[in-house]
């Protein structure tokens, strides 16, 4: 990067069924956060970059209302879509619109209201964000379903257990219920999990991430505008990573992990000039509980295969070798698939300033990655960041 890019403002709404709000309406919760956060206003800002994937609410392209109601009129000619990782996606172009100069202050908006439609509808939609006609309409095959694929030849090659993957859901509802603006805040246990309803065999209810409504925005500013504005505590942008996959996973030859995460974590730890070791805190994309398995060994956490081990030591936990989603996760905070990759970066900033309340990690580097994934690996997002 040209120049140096730190976070310096970040919101996030509730998130959950937001039958209360409007999309724009939801925006506006994280957006007005954001603006406080770093005490600016909207005219402070140069331009913004809202992502959205929208196709599951009734304003299919919301990014001219919700820039309108947010006071942003003639700032946000940019609208991203990344299935999953569009929060990311927008993070991404933020970052770069000031590292080219062609900015110096960028907010970051994502927002998705999913639960204007059924849960089938919503899966339908879902099916399509791979391979449409070979994987979805020839055989139904939907993300549950993809996951699962990953998770048997994780479990045949491994010995992974389904109590291991019940691991990563208790884990998450056991902080989310800590997380005042999470999706679900009731603790879980092994039993619960395996107990739940299946959706796709290892895969049931309780191992799977929610369908959720909510906005996160980040607001990110150049090194001379943190200087000027006498920014506090800058988060900086200390390495970035992107890759994708095939549409269709047949073509991968692997079903243990994803490529693009690998390949996204290689190139931001260049970037970074560190090491996985080097990394404390880390949001990871637990959309469903083998996710977040794979997610430990893709990041070079531990080696392949022995990623259910940091759930079973819990060196995954709070002061752990490398905490992860403390928050809650994508399995319990919520998964509104436009803001989740911005509030990872608002998890990860409110951790390295140490304003994470009672899930408060400790640090000694102050170094934190976000991983987002759309999809099954069909994008990648890696970014990390440091105090």
């Amino acid at each position: 990067m040209n120049r140096k890019v730190a976070v310096i403002g970040v919101g996030n709404s509730k998130f959950g069924k937001r039958d209360d709000v409007t999309i724009k309406e939801l925006a506006w919760e994280s957006v007005k956060e954001a603006l406080i956060d770093a005490n600016l206003t909207q005219k402070d800002i140069d331009i913004t970059v809202i992502g959205s994937t929208a196709y599951r609410g009734t304003e299919i392209y919301p990014a001219p209302p919700v820039s309108e109601y947010c006071g942003l009129i003639g700032k946000s000619p940019i609208r991203v879509e990344a299935a999953c990782a569009t929060g990311s996606s927008a993070a991404f172009t933020a970052i770069n619109l000031i590292a080219s100069g062609l900015a110096d202050i960028v907010m970051a908006i994502g927002v998705d209201k999913m639960t204007e439609v059924d849960t089938s509808t919503s899966l339908a939609i879902g099916g399509r964000g791979g391979n449409y006609y070979w994987e979805f309409h020839m055989y139904g095959t939907t993300f549950p379903t993809y996951y699962a694929l990953y998770a048997t030849r994780h479990m045949a090659l491994f010995g992974t257990t389904e109590e291991d993957m019940a691991l990563a859901s208790v884990k998450a509802h056991k902080y989310a219920s800590l997380n005042e603006k999470a999706h679900f805040r009731n603790k879980i246990t092994v039993e619960d999990v395996l107990k739940s309803r299946v959706i796709s065999w290892p895969i049931k209810l309780l191992d799977s991430s929610p369908i959720s409504d909510g906005s996160a925005t980040v607001i990110f500013a150049s090194e001379e505008k943190v200087r000027e504005l006498k920014i506090d505590t800058p988060i900086w942008v200390k390495g970035i990573g992107y890759s994708s996959d095939t549409s269709y996973i047949a073509a991968r030859g692997e079903w243990v992990g994803l490529e693009a995460a690998r390949d996204a974590a290689a190139k931001a730890y260049k970037m970074a000039k560190i090491s996985p070791l080097d990394i404390e805190y880390a949001t990871v994309h637990d959309c469903f509980s083998i996710a977040e398995i794979m997610a430990y060994e893709d990041l070079g956490f531990v080696e392949k295969g022995k990623g259910a081990e940091l759930l079973r030591e819990g060196q995954t936990e709070k002061d752990g070798k490398v905490a992860v989603n403390l928050f809650g996760g994508l399995k319990a905070k919520g998964h509104p698939l436009g803001a989740t990759g911005l509030s990872m970066i608002y998890e990860v900033t409110k951790q390295l300033r140490e304003e994470a309340g009672p899930v408060q990690h400790s640090f000694k580097r102050y170094v934190a990655l976000t991983h987002n994934v759309g999809g099954t690996g069909h994008y990648a997002y890696v970014m990390i960041f440091n105090r």
